[in-house]
């Protein structure tokens, strides 16, 4: 796969479809890879007639990986913003919108429809709002607004985010099983198989836990974003499982409040998760929201 520099570091990325197509820009959301935007849900994009982008975030995969910052201390940092003091972080999710521009800058794309999964929604809003001229449209799934009115995780939600992982292979992909099955919903058969051969991937192509910890704390002292998401003026949809137990649902809905004329689709039993079985739905509703933009 390609890799290029962009904001002063090397992304790796690849693509799908026909580059003279409409562009959109998956980003993934904390500690995924690139390789869990699905090929076939990458596939059913193209059929829309968008030409794919996916990328490894900083510090996760094949791209520049953050070791010098060192392994942040996530308590402290947790209980820093709670109080409402400041905290030294190796990056930011503003510094993760700008690589996300930057690539769309080493590939002669102009403008390109974004669209995000959890963190990666977050950082697809703040390219929405800081780089608002590079946006045609926006897709936020499984995102929030930072407002720290909502509800926060469930307990078991988020004592499986910062439990500490094994490092050993099958051990990892154990516990990695355990951690999905938990925020993965309900309401769609949650296929094992599938996914240990998906989390297997991932690790054998890169198993980098201090990326997620950095990550996470970026995530931490991003704070309330709605107050800024009322400048987002693009088409807007906003995709959200009812059973989210990372980022309730209640998230979401505060989304497409603060962006006005926001379309909010809620699919029934899915969970902090893409089952296969919702790609048709979701695709169609990204399409017909990009199509908006040239209207």
């Amino acid at each position: 796969m390609p890799k290029v520099n962009a904001n002063n570091i090397q992304i790796e990325y690849d693509t799908f479809g026909d580059p003279s197509s409409k562009p959109i820009l998956l980003i993934m959301g904390l500690g995924g890879q690139m390789i869990d935007w699905n090929e076939e849900f990458c596939e059913q994009l193209v059929s829309q007639g968008f030409y794919v982008i996916r990328f490894d975030n900083r510090d996760v995969g094949l791209s520049t990986k953050f070791e010098e910052a060192g392994v942040p201390d996530v308590m402290k940092v947790m209980n820093a913003v709670q109080s409402g003091g400041t905290v030294e972080v190796p990056y930011l999710l503003e510094d993760m919108a700008d690589d996300a521009v930057g690539l769309l800058d080493a590939l002669n794309v102009e403008k390109a429809h974004i669209c995000g999964a959890s963190m990666g929604a977050y950082i697809s809003q703040i390219v929405a709002f800081r780089h608002p001229t590079r946006v045609l449209s926006l897709t936020s799934i499984m995102g929030s607004t930072g407002n720290p009115d909502l509800p926060p995780p469930t307990p078991e939600a988020m004592r499986v985010l910062l439990m500490q992982m094994p490092t050993k292979r099958e051990a990892y992909i154990e516990q990695s099983i355990k951690r999905r099955r938990i925020i993965y919903g309900s309401g769609f058969p949650f296929d094992e198989e599938k996914w240990r051969i998906d989390i297997a991937s991932s690790y054998d192509r890169c198993f980098y836990p201090q990326g997620f910890t950095r990550q996470l704390v970026a995530i931490r002292v991003n704070g309330n974003r709605k107050p800024k998401l009322a400048s987002i003026n693009v088409p807007t949809l906003v995709i959200h499982g009812s059973d989210d137990p990372l980022v309730p649902v209640e998230g979401g809905k505060d989304t497409a409040v603060a962006i006005l004329g926001a379309k909010l689709l809620i699919i029934d039993g899915m969970g902090h998760s893409l089952p296969p079985e919702t790609w048709p739905q979701i695709v169609e509703a990204i399409a017909e929201n990009a199509n908006k933009a040239y209207k």
